[in-house]
């Protein structure tokens, strides 16, 4: 049954989320997370251009919606083209800060060095990845009469690789012997456009079936097999359309299409997707960045039991420096607002889990620091 847009998630969800936030983001900001200055403790004005992850497009409207309510005279506009065009336009000085489901790379990609494009964007300062959005990538599947699957990674990757063609196929029978599994064609759909979530979802399947997996992970989709469609949005529909279709697409996603969502078995059982089992992934995830440059490590080939291992952080890319002051007080505001304990629980009702507090304190220091 689809959950609508902003009810809450069920209770075992809600109550491993708001563990979560328990022991999560303290608000440092002057007004307690509305969104004013935390200069001045008055509302801001101005406006500011973001562009970037489909990943969180969901929980990014949810943030400047309360923002906005906060804050009359200010307008956050954000454009959701995936995180390769965002990175490019902000190296490119076309908007104020990217969404990408992926840290800047600090190694050449097609010739570009992002953390160098981006330096070079800030006036000779460094960039940031703050990671403001925490998304589990769902596993989705439109099989009327199936409810609940199971699969491995081992099966995923050979399923996305086009090696496993019919959802009766042995494979996918040997993890659902209760379930009656249909000889109907598998229809895979992948992100067509460069994209963090197809990234992240590659490092998953590198991480814990290697031997499946042997491609370099990377915003650019290597399978293939199956149909290519733009952003998020694009895939969702393409299962939803087609009765035998599988994707990996947010979570947020999967729900609002009343798409079925695979149990993903790491090695230590079945693990349904809630807030809970996303949430322990994050706990564990480590900073690789330097000062206050925000690059996480996720541990994709976790074998922690209740752990659900494919987990995405977004991060709002920003200049430490740089900006107009008028510019640097409305971006403050606005990451501010988002890192709140009080927007970040929000976002749970729609499909993502709150930042640990090891993280969101980290972030506010950060946001802090921007000048």
């Amino acid at each position: 049954m689809k959950l609508p847009k902003h009810v809450a998630l069920t209770s075992v969800a809600l109550a491993g989320a708001l563990a979560l936030t328990a022991c999560g983001s303290d608000d440092n900001s002057a007004d307690g997370g509305s969104g004013s200055s935390s200069d001045s403790g008055s509302s801001v004005s101005g406006t500011l251009n973001g562009e970037g992850s489909s990943a969180q497009k969901n929980a990014i409207d949810e943030a400047i919606a309360s923002f906005g309510s906060a804050n009359p005279d200010a307008t956050v506009n954000y454009n959701a083209t995936g995180s390769g065009d965002g990175v490019k336009n902000f190296n490119a000085g076309q908007v104020d800060f990217a969404g990408s489901d992926s840290a800047l790379k600090s190694e050449a990609v097609d010739g570009v060095v992002e953390t160098d494009a981006a330096k070079e964007r800030c006036g000779g300062n460094e960039a940031w990845n703050l990671p403001l959005v925490a998304g589990p990538i769902a596993v989705a599947y439109n099989l009327p009469g199936v409810d609940n699957l199971i699969l491995t990674p081992e099966v995923v990757g050979k399923i996305f690789l086009g090696d496993i063609k019919t959802w009766n196929d042995k494979a996918i029978a040997d993890l659902n012997p209760d379930a009656t599994l249909p000889s109907t064609a598998i229809s895979v759909f992948f992100r067509s456009d460069e994209s963090g979530t197809t990234e992240n979802f590659q490092k998953y399947l590198a991480g814990s079936a290697a031997d499946t997996w042997t491609e370099e992970p990377s915003k650019v989709w290597p399978g293939k097999a199956g149909e290519g469609r733009s952003k998020s949005d694009g895939v969702s529909q393409g299962v939803k359309s087609t009765e035998g279709g599988i994707t990996y697409v947010e979570w947020s996603y999967a729900r609002d299409n009343d798409l079925g969502v695979a149990q993903i078995d790491n090695g230590a059982g079945a693990v349904e997707l809630t807030g809970e089992s996303a949430g322990k992934a994050l706990t564990a995830a480590e900073v690789t960045g330097t000062g206050n440059d925000l690059k996480l490590q996720l541990d994709y080939a976790t074998k922690e039991a209740g752990t659900y291992p494919i987990v995405l952080v977004t991060y709002e890319i920003v200049c430490s420096k740089g900006l107009d002051a008028e510019k640097t007080t409305l971006i403050k505001s606005f990451l501010k607002h988002f890192a709140s304990s009080e927007t970040q629980t929000s976002l749970q009702e729609i499909g993502y889990a709150p930042l640990p507090s090891a993280i969101s304190d980290k972030v506010n220091t950060a946001i802090d620091a921007i000048s």
